[in-house]
């Protein structure tokens, strides 16, 4: 909790929205950790750490890692602050947030390490608008939507499972953590799962952030 200040008093109206502040830690390319508080950028939807994407002229990118990295170097050394606007099924505060006073969802989505998650919000469709037609990053290329992938790894995940709708992994590590895994995150191939020690199987993150169990970090 240190260097982080949050007006714990959580509030529906944008206007009085909780501020939050302080030198997180980046999980991935739209997901900040001030402490135990979870924020998910407003508006925007990065590659996952595990994701691929086509380059020009053939062959493809890490644009999972790339869209963690540049996050990383755009909070690096400066000051965070996020408005909260509300709270996600999973319990994550979505949040916008600025660094040094530029917007970061914007930038990401700016250099094509995001895409504006028009489902959500149409807050950076204009920035959407022009790294497309310049070609950066993600549009280089025809690539697959993160929501496309991650729904795509969920079902084929689920074809292996041994309970219909329920492919997370809640795994306990050798120093007891409980952690889950997604199917797309990178250990999740590697994973398997002992019910006989106690490990289980998980529908959705709710489930098992209720259960006890932390997402994997990826880093």
């Amino acid at each position: 909790m240190s260097g982080l200040i949050l007006q714990l008093a959580f509030v529906t109206s944008v206007a009085a929205a909780p501020l939050i502040s302080g030198a997180p830690q980046v999980s991935d390319g739209d997901t900040l950790r001030f402490g135990p508080v979870v924020v998910r950028l407003h508006g925007i939807d990065a590659p996952e750490s595990g994701q691929s994407c086509a380059s020009a002229g053939g062959g493809s990118w890490a644009c999972g890692l790339a869209a963690t990295r540049r996050l990383e170097a755009l909070i690096a050394g400066k000051a965070v602050t996020c408005e909260a606007l509300e709270r996600d099924r999973y319990g994550r505060v979505v949040a916008r947030c600025e660094a040094g006073g530029e917007d970061i969802g914007a930038a990401m989505v700016s250099d094509g390490l995001a895409w504006a998650y028009i489902a959500y919000s149409d807050a950076y469709l204009p920035q959407q608008t022009l790294a497309q037609a310049a070609g950066h990053g993600i549009w280089a290329a025809p690539s697959q939507p993160a929501w496309e992938f991650r729904a795509a790894r969920w079902n084929a995940a689920d074809q292996d499972t041994p309970l219909e709708g329920c492919p997370i992994k809640g795994n306990i590590s050798k120093s007891g953590e409980r952690i889950y895994h997604l199917p797309w995150s990178p250990a999740y191939a590697k994973t398997v799962i002992r019910e006989d020690q106690g490990e289980r199987w998980f529908c959705d993150e709710a489930e098992a952030q209720a259960a006890g169990w932390r997402p994997a970090r990826w880093k």
